[in-house]
């Protein structure tokens, strides 16, 4: 699995309230972050097949998001 970028997710937090994040925690986020939009991206993949797509749309996203 490709690894998101750290400074990102390092940045997101601090976006959300976090004045320092450690190593380890930034670690443990982009694993986190990898397992959600993978689990995702699967359930999008199945609204987007049941439409008769192949294309993931941003509706199917969010969709997948809701149920999730």
């Amino acid at each position: 699995m490709a690894n998101l970028p750290v400074a990102a997710i390092v940045r997101i937090a601090k976006q959300n309230g976090a004045e320092r994040v450690g190593s380890d925690a930034a670690a443990a986020l982009v694993a986190k972050t990898e397992e959600y939009i993978a689990g995702l991206t699967v359930e999008a993949n199945k609204l987007a097949l049941h439409a008769g797509r192949k294309t993931i749309k941003a509706e199917d996203v969010e969709m997948a998001a809701e149920s999730a």
